[in-house]
C-alpha cells in the first residue's frame, strides 16, 4: 500500500524514531518521527515553506516575507533570524512550526502514487525540542479531506478486519462507529458491505481509517483459517489442564470484553474527547489565561467562574470509566494544567509573579492592540473564505476569537466556514446559536443559521430562522425568499449566497 497513512500507522504505534521520505516527481519531503511522534518535517514545495506559511497566517507581514531571503543571516534558521530580529513572537513562530509540519504531511494525503522509503534510527532531536501534533488526529484529518482511491478497496476487500484496540474510537462520526461494530473478526470485507446498504466509497475510506487509526487490523483468509485451527488446539490443550476458576475467570473476562467491544461511544462523548485530544496539542503554546479563556485582567470572580466551567466538562470523573488508559491520562494531563492555571491565577502574589516571567503586553494596550490583531484577522478569514481556502480561514478565525471573543460576526464567519467541513458541522450549529447570541440584533445570524438547517434537512427548524430574521428587517429579501420556497420544495441554495449577500454590511439589500 503506498499511502502515506499505511507508513504512519507503523511508525507511530510502534514508536519508531527516523526519517519517511516520500517523492513524487519533483516533489520531495521528509517527516521526522521520534519515538512515533512527529517533531519535524523539510519540504520543497515554496508554499509550505516556513516563510509561506507565516505570511499565510498573519504571523509576518507582507514587507518581512518578501524580505526573508536577505533577512536571513549565516548560520542561523529562519525562525531564529525572525525571533532575533524582533519580527515575530517566539510563540507565533511555535505556531507557524506546527502548522507547517501539518500542511506538509496533509498534502501527501491526496497521493496514491509515489516512493516511501522510511530509515529509522535514534536519537534525533533532545526531548524538549518534540512537538505536540497528535499523530491520530493528522491522521483522521488528513484521510477526511482525501478522495477516494480504488486501491483503497483493494487493499482491504479480500481480507477479514478484526477489532484490535479502542484508544482513538472518539475521533470517528456517529456513522462510522456504526461500521465499526459491523466487525466481527470473522467476515472478510466485502461481505460486510455486501450485507449493508453504505455508499461503497464511503465504506472503504472508514475501514482505511479504522485500520490506520489502530481499531482494526487485517489478516487474509487463510492466514484467518490457520490461526483459528491452532487456536482451538490450544484452546484444548487449555482446557484439560485448567481449573474450574480458571475457566469460570476466562469466562468471565470474554464477556467483559464483548461487553466494550459492542458499547458505541455517544456523539456528546466522541466530541468531548476529540477536544482534549485538540487541547493537549495546543497547551504548549498557550499560557494560563488562555488555557482558562479569560483576558489578562479577569477579575478573580471571572477566574473563578471559567474554572468551574473547564472543571465540569473537563473533570475525568465526566468521562466513562471505561476508556482506554492512554485516553484518560490525557484527560488527566489536560484537567491537571486547567488547575494549575487557576490555581497560579487566583492567588494575587503568584500570579503577580508568573505575570513578570511570561510575555504579557499591558492591561490597556494589550486590549487594544488585541482588538487590532483580531480584526486584522478576520479580514485576512474573509478574503481567505471567499476564496475558498477553509481550512487556512478557520485557523485564522480561531485565532481571532481567542483574541476577541465578543464579536457575533467572528462567530457567524466562523460558523459559514465549518459548515463547508463535513467533519465540523456540529460545531458549526453551535458557532451559529453563539452569533445570534452574541448580536440577537442581527438578521443575518439568524439567516446563516437558518439557512444551515435546510443545508442539513430540517425544513420546520430553518423556518423558525427565517421568521426571526424577518420580524428584525421585514425587508429581508433573502429571508423572505428562503421562506416562501420551503413549503413548494424548489431545489435547495446553499450556503454560498450568505457570505455575499448584507454580511457584515458588503452588500446592501434593495428596500
Amino acid at each position: 500500500m503506498k499511502h502515506i497513512a499505511f507508513y504512519i500507522r507503523d511508525i507511530h504505534f510502534n514508536k519508531k524514531s527516523g526519517l519517511l521520505k516520500f517523492t513524487y516527481g519533483d516533489i520531495k519531503k521528509t517527516l521526522f518521527f521520534q519515538n512515533g511522534n512527529l517533531i519535524f518535517a523539510k519540504t520543497n514545495e515554496p508554499e509550505e515553506k516556513l516563510g509561506a506559511v507565516l505570511f499565510k497566517l498573519g504571523k509576518i507581514s507582507k514587507d518581512t516575507y518578501t524580505q526573508i531571503d536577505q533577512l536571513i543571516k549565516q548560520g542561523m534558521k529562519l525562525g531564529e533570524t525572525l525571533v532575533k530580529g524582533g519580527y515575530i513572537s517566539e510563540k507565533d513562530l511555535y505556531d507557524g512550526w506546527i502548522h507547517q509540519m501539518k500542511v506538509i504531511t496533509l498534502n501527501i494525503f491526496s497521493y496514491y502514487e509515489g516512493e516511501f522509503i522510511f530509515e529509522e534510527m535514534e536519537g534525533l532531536v533532545d526531548k524538549q525540542f518534540e512537538s505536540k501534533i497528535s499523530v491520530p488526529l493528522l491522521i483522521k484529518d488528513g484521510l477526511k479531506q482525501m478522495r477516494y482511491d480504488p486501491s483503497l478497496k483493494q487493499f482491504i476487500e479480500k481480507k477479514i478486519p478484526y477489532p484490535k484496540g479502542k484508544l482513538y474510537f472518539y475521533l470517528l462520526s456517529e456513522e462510522e462507529n456504526k461500521i465499526l461494530a459491523l466487525i466481527d473478526g470473522k467476515s472478510s470485507a466485502e461481505d460486510i458491505l455486501r450485507s449493508t446498504d453504505y455508499n461503497p466509497e464511503l465504506f472503504w475510506k472508514s475501514l482505511y481509517l479504522f485500520y490506520s487509526l489502530d481499531l482494526i487490523d487485517i489478516r487474509d483468509k487463510e492466514e484467518e483459517k490457520r490461526e483459528e485451527i491452532e487456536e482451538r488446539a490450544e484452546e484444548k490443550i487449555e482446557q484439560v489442564e485448567e481449573s474450574p476458576e480458571q475457566a469460570e475467570e476466562k469466562v468471565k473476562q470474554a464477556e467483559e470484553r464483548a461487553e466494550q467491544a459492542e458499547r458505541i461511544p455517544s456523539a456528546k462523548e466522541r466530541e468531548k474527547l476529540a477536544e482534549v485530544e485538540v487541547l493537549n496539542e495546543k497547551l504548549p503554546g498557550l499560557n494560563y489565561y488562555q488555557i482558562l479563556n479569560v483576558s489578562q485582567s479577569a477579575s478573580e470572580d471571572d477566574i473563578k467562574k471559567a474554572y468551574f466551567i473547564s472543571a465540569r466538562k473537563y473533570h475525568p470523573d465526566s468521562f466513562e470509566r471505561n476508556l482506554p488508559q492512554e485516553t484518560m491520562k490525557k484527560v488527566e494531563g489536560l484537567f491537571a494544567q486547567i488547575t494549575k492555571a487557576y490555581q497560579t491565577l487566583i492567588d494575587k502574589e503568584k500570579r503577580k509573579d508568573y505575570a513578570s516571567k511570561i510575555e504579557l503586553p499591558k492591561a490597556e494596550e494589550g486590549d487594544k492592540d488585541q482588538a487590532k490583531r483580531s480584526n486584522i484577522k478576520f479580514r485576512q478569514a474573509k478574503t481567505l473564505y471567499n476564496q475558498r481556502r477553509y481550512e487556512d480561514a478557520l485557523i485564522l478565525l480561531e485565532e481571532a476569537i481567542r483574541l476577541n471573543r465578543n464579536k457575533g460576526s467572528f462567530y457567524l464567519l466562523l460558523a459559514l466556514t465549518e459548515s463547508k467541513i463535513p467533519s465540523l458541522h456540529q460545531k458549526a450549529e453551535e458557532n451559529f446559536i453563539k452569533a445570534v447570541e452574541l448580536e440577537p440584533w442581527n438578521p443575518e445570524c439568524y439567516l446563516g443559521l437558518g439557512l444551515f438547517y435546510k443545508q442539513e434537512g430540517l425544513p420546520a427548524r430553518a423556518k423558525k430562522q427565517f421568521k426571526k430574521a424577518l420580524e428584525l428587517d421585514p425587508d429581508h429579501n433573502i429571508a423572505r425568499k428562503e421562506l416562501d420556497i420551503i413549503p413548494k420544495g424548489k431545489k435547495k441554495r446553499g450556503l454560498k449566497e450568505l457570505f455575499s449577500i448584507d454580511l457584515f454590511g458588503q452588500k446592501k439589500k434593495k428596500k
